[in-house]
Parts: C-alpha cells; sequence; structure tokens
C-alpha cells in the first residue's frame, strides 16, 4: 500500500509482544490512534499527516492480533486487562511527555476503560462511535439496541463466525464497510483489498472475535462493570456518524453523566466509519477543539490510497 507523504513504519515492543506501527510527525506530545474491528493502522490514514501538521507525533499500532503485529493464540490474551497493558506499554516505549488518545470502535472500548482506570496520565481523549460502557449497560436492555448488536452474541459462536467471514477471499470484510458506508465512494476496491488481506492471514479472524469474546464470553465486561464506572477528569471530544447501524444515536445519550468535560459532536449522514468516511469533518472538528487555528496547516490532509 502507498502512504501519505512523512508516514513511517517501525516496530515497537510493548506488553511483551511486537507492535507494528504507522507513525508521523516528531516531537514529545503523542497521540495515540486506536483502531477498531475489522481494520487496522490504515484506518487512520487520513488523520496521521493532519495530525503532524499540528505538531503532534502520531503513532497508529495495528493492536494485538491485527495487521504486522504480534497474534497470541489464546481467547484469555485478548482480555480487556490485557488490553489496556498494550497501551500503557505503547506510552511507555514512545516516551513522550504527554498523550492523547484518538480512538475508533473496539479502539474506543479501550479507551474508555483506560481513561476510567487510569492506568497512564492522559492530556486528552477523542472517542468515535462507541457509548461509553455505562451507557452502553443500560442501552443494551433494550430489544432495539440488542437486535443492532446481533453479530456480538453470533461471534461467541467458536469456528462458525470465522468459517464465514473468510468466505469468498474475506468478502464479508468489505462489505461490511461498504454496505454501512453512506458515501461508499471512500472505500473503493483498493482500501477494501486492504482490509481482506488483513483478515485474510492465518489466525487474524479469530484473533479479531477473540476481542468479543473475552469481553462477553470472558467476562471482561463484567470484571469492568463491578469496578463501577468512575468519573472521567479528561477532556473528551466524541464524535458520532449518525448513521450507524450497529449503535444507535441514543448510545450516545447521558454520557455527560461519566465525563466532567465532554464535547459531542453528531456528524449526519456519516456512517460507523466516522474518520474514514468523513475526514475532513473529523480533522476541523479535532482541530477546533484543541484550539488549533485552521491556517496551520500547511497542506491539505493527503488522501492516500493503498496500491491495487
Amino acid at each position: 500500500m502507498s502512504d501519505a507523504p512523512g508516514i513511517r513504519h517501525e516496530f515497537v515492543r510493548a506488553n511483551g509482544l511486537r507492535f507494528h506501527v504507522a507513525t508521523c510527525g516528531e516531537g514529545d506530545r503523542l497521540v495515540l490512534c486506536l483502531h477498531g474491528f475489522p481494520e487496522c493502522w490504515f484506518s487512520w490514514r487520513h488523520q496521521l499527516p493532519f495530525l503532524a501538521q499540528l505538531g503532534y507525533r502520531a503513532w497508529a499500532p495495528d493492536l494485538r492480533g491485527y495487521g504486522d503485529s504480534d497474534r497470541p493464540l489464546l481467547r484469555e490474551d485478548y482480555t480487556i486487562e490485557r488490553l489496556l497493558d498494550d497501551v500503557a506499554g505503547l506510552i511507555d516505549a514512545a516516551g513522550a511527555r504527554s498523550t492523547m488518545l484518538l480512538a475508533h470502535d473496539w479502539g474506543a472500548v479501550i479507551a474508555w476503560c483506560f481513561a476510567m482506570r487510569r492506568v497512564r496520565p492522559l492530556e486528552r481523549l477523542v472517542i468515535m462511535n462507541v457509548p461509553h460502557p455505562g451507557v452502553m449497560d443500560q442501552v443494551i436492555r433494550s430489544w432495539r439496541q440488542l437486535a443492532r448488536s446481533w453479530y456480538v452474541l453470533f461471534f461467541q459462536i467458536p469456528r462458525l463466525p470465522e468459517a464465514l467471514l473468510r468466505a469468498r477471499q474475506c468478502r464479508a470484510i468489505g462489505d461490511a464497510f461498504r454496505n454501512m458506508a453512506i458515501d461508499q465512494r471512500r472505500f473503493g476496491d483498493e482500501v477494501l483489498h486492504v482490509y481482506r488481506d488483513q483478515a485474510a492471514r492465518p489466525g487474524a479472524l479469530t484473533a479479531m472475535l477473540n476481542y468479543y469474546r473475552a469481553y462477553v464470553r470472558g467476562g471482561g465486561a463484567t470484571r469492568q462493570r463491578a469496578l463501577g464506572y468512575p468519573i472521567i477528569d479528561v477532556p473528551t471530544l466524541m464524535i458520532w456518524g449518525e448513521h450507524d447501524t450497529a449503535l444507535g444515536k441514543e448510545t450516545t445519550y447521558g454520557t455527560d453523566r461519566f465525563v466532567r468535560q465532554l464535547t459531542l459532536h453528531y456528524l449526519p449522514n456519516v456512517s460507523h466509519w466516522v474518520q474514514q468516511e468523513a475526514p475532513e469533518a473529523v480533522n476541523a472538528l479535532i482541530q477546533s477543539w484543541l484550539g488549533k487555528p485552521p491556517d496551520l496547516l500547511a497542506a491539505p490532509v493527503d488522501r492516500a490510497q493503498p496500491a491495487p
């Protein structure tokens, strides 16, 4: 795949694993970008150069089990506690003076828990299209959200989800992006090829599904619930694509009860894949929230696409 100018690729040791990390920018102010399912670092391709232009050092790792990062075999290797330790290890390895988490989907689940448990100090938190666990605990009781979340229960079944997702060269992985998107032009064949190729690697689908299995059958959600949901004091920006077929807009209501300094923005006519489908709007919201003047950017964000 071809990268936007300035993006480099490194391997970083953290929490006993080797992580592939796409990096952009320099300095001691880190933005750690956490992707979701079924993505990889590439989902942040529109944000990495943008964050570097704002003066940050941006890291977008492939989370454990994804892409070129190490891929442990067991469900127990994907507990929420280990995922939190991964983030802590990456922050420690970066050696930055300050850290902002930028997170989407499963990465946002990790980021919410990381901020609540105060595993490491955070300067800021940006969440995209995943509700706070405290809100989700309440909303998931509705039949409407249960119907939207059917796939989480399906993923608990051994082997069958892998077989269906693997069929026809992981076509279902590509369809998840294009079929959910409002602006399908953002997900051309060359983009979908990246995600299908990563999912087709040996053991990758099981690793990706183990996030769900460890959190539900493995008791991760229950353990987090037992710890309670302390108020998050970190300034938090929540960006929500309103046309999310997996998570209703109502899952954002009441987030301010759990976050002391919350800024919430809805993006109409944007799907769950918010930072990929509407990168200009997402980047502008982040820039405004950070208090950076618009003329700080020397050039527009590069829309580099991977090679077919």
